[in-house]
């Protein structure tokens, strides 16, 4: 039997918190974005994908992620992006609002960003925003991956009513392949997880520094 390769992620580092998109790295290498509702379990997503429980903090309180958070992983050119939530986060109409313009801007003018993954808590099933954000991705033009989170809560009737619903729901679009299952509790899905990742980076060449332009996606 092979021995489980290693985990390419676990020299993912926090770097900073941008609200500005100025306040990002330089628009080069390969970035993975992020996003889910606020009560998604998205930093439990990034802290089982890294093997290091601490890396993205978890809280009771929904809506805590409010900046974009930058992982680099082991090279500065290779980073993972965790945006706001959205959705049920006890916060203000205006600092939602605020959120919004943050991320459709990161979304259309980084030309390094190479997948967006959209957490969908399993329990909860599939919204209207889900929808909605996966349709929008699509008109920009960005590789998107559906990733279910919790899914250890499920059994296998519900888990298979769920897939018959994302492929229902999340049609077009350019998609690394079929949702993913997954759970940070049990590790479930991770390994597919990084198949997505690897794949997607490899699709979209490094952007090197005299070729980055802060443009609308093609």
């Amino acid at each position: 039997m092979s021995a489980k390769p290693a985990n390419p992620f676990r020299k993912a580092q926090f770097l900073t918190s941008a609200n500005k998109l100025g306040q990002l790295p330089p628009d080069t290498g390969n970035e993975v974005a992020f996003a889910g509702r606020s009560n998604a379990g998205k930093s439990s997503a990034l802290n089982a994908i890294c093997d290091q429980q601490g890396l993205a903090r978890t809280s009771k309180t929904p809506g805590r992620t409010q900046l974009l958070n930058v992982f680099p992983v082991a090279d500065p050119a290779k980073r993972l992006i965790d945006l706001p939530g959205y959705g049920y986060a006890k916060v203000s109409q205006a600092e939602r609002r605020a959120w919004q313009p943050l991320i459709e801007g990161y979304t259309r003018t980084r030309s390094a960003l190479a997948l967006f993954v959209v957490l969908i808590d399993a329990r909860r099933g599939i919204e209207d925003e889900e929808r909605q954000l996966y349709e929008w991705l699509g008109t920009e033009n960005v590789p998107a991956q559906i990733v279910f989170t919790k899914v250890d809560k499920l059994n296998a009737s519900a888990r298979g009513l769920l897939r018959e619903r994302a492929r229902a729901s999340f049609r077009g679009g350019r998609r690394a392949g079929g949702p993913i299952m997954t759970s940070g509790e049990t590790g479930e899905g991770v390994d597919a997880l990084w198949a997505a990742i690897f794949d997607a980076v490899r699709a979209l060449p490094a952007v090197a520094p005299e070729l980055a332009e802060p443009t609308r996606r093609a």
